[in-house]
């Protein structure tokens, strides 16, 4: 049997698909899966780098608004779609699973045309243009939220990798601390922006650093590999430690006792899936689906929302560093933010995959 897997862009349409792809390999080892991507996505490093196939296509974003450029939309997505065709015939491919982003629409429009089975998988709670298509194009759809509003779908959660959901962090927590040079008797902050990171983010953390230090707190800050800072803290104690990118953030997540991050769908699943409390700041464009994200762990009890424009140092030490001091209050929000999370989706829609494709 061989599986296509179409998503790509960011690492919210990557990971879940590669936590499929490792999910339909431990049920069945003879699987081929082969990734479909475009040359301009986080895909060209993170696909490759778990060892599956990446096979590109050339991206057609959709413009925004009505300019010259909506005029070669057609042409451009006819030739996606014929190279996505030429990627299904050479694989000889059984059935397609898309996760949405640039690449998704021409896969779902060439499975269509060879008459493959489609399975679509949504992430957030405002489905995206590619997924929207795909649901009208197959029965088989599937949502990361259960407020997803897209025909025939079925609430099943966002798959995710196997060392996020397997995570102990009580018991993993002296270890992981150590992993990032900190100490393991400090309160923990982790900041981070998602895959590409967040500036404002970036910005109000380093500011605050000052009195997070004198207040005893220790900071894991991971910038995101495109942000740079003019003014780094200076080495001292309790450590603030600045990366530009992590590779284990299962590690990052095990260290910490709460979170500033924005609020993508797959950064809620993951937080919820290993029970961390955060403070999101949901990105400020797009269609709102991060703030629907936040709000519903907010809801829940499992974390806080401030709109990214009131992001500030002062916010950060009037609204989290007090939870940082108040160990029952994290165990409180750690235990509602795993009540909200899904550990087998993965496992899930692999079983389904496989069922459907036979």
């Amino acid at each position: 049997m061989r599986v296509v897997l179409a998503g790509g862009g960011t690492a919210g349409h990557i990971e879940p698909a590669l936590a499929l792809a490792d999910a339909l390999r431990h049920l069945d080892r003879s699987v081929g899966i082969t990734c479909v991507g475009t040359e301009r996505g986080l895909e060209t490093r993170l696909v490759p780098a778990r060892g599956y196939e990446l096979e590109l296509v050339p991206a057609v974003p959709l413009p925004r608004a009505i300019t010259p450029s909506l005029l070669t939309v057609p042409g451009r997505l006819a030739g996606a779609i014929n190279a996505t065709v030429a990627i299904l015939d050479r694989v000889q491919a059984d059935i397609l699973v898309g996760f949405g982003g640039y690449v998704a629409t021409p896969a779902y429009l060439a499975a269509k045309r060879r008459g493959l089975p489609i399975v679509v998988h949504e992430a957030n709670p405002r489905p995206g243009l590619a997924n929207r298509l795909g649901a009208r194009l197959t029965d088989h759809v599937y949502t990361g939220f259960p407020e997803t509003t897209l025909p025939k779908a079925e609430y099943i959660g966002t798959p995710l990798r196997r060392e996020i959901v397997s995570l102990d962090r009580l018991s993993m927590g002296d270890k992981a601390r150590s992993w990032f040079g900190l100490e393991n008797d400090r309160p923990t902050l982790l900041v981070f922006g998602g895959s590409r990171g967040a500036r404002s983010i970036n910005q109000a953390a380093l500011a605050a650093a000052p009195v997070l230090r004198r207040a005893g707190v220790q900071v894991l800050h991971v910038m995101g590999p495109m942000n740079t800072v003019e003014h780094e803290p200076p080495p001292g104690d309790p450590q603030y430690v600045l990366l530009p990118y992590v590779d284990r953030m299962d590690l990052a997540y095990a260290a910490a006792d709460v979170a500033l991050c924005r609020s993508g769908a797959l950064t809620c699943a993951e937080l919820t899936a290993v029970g961390l409390p955060a403070a999101y700041a949901p990105l400020p464009h797009g269609n709102g689906e991060q703030r629907i994200n936040a709000e519903r762990i907010a809801r829940g009890g499992g974390g806080l929302v401030v709109d990214d424009a009131d992001l500030s140092p002062e916010w950060i030490i009037h609204n989290v560093l007090p939870i940082l001091h108040d160990p029952e209050r994290v165990a409180i929000m750690s235990e509602a933010a795993s009540r909200l999370g899904r550990k087998d989706a993965d496992i899930m829609l692999a079983r389904k995959v496989l069922e459907i494709a036979r």
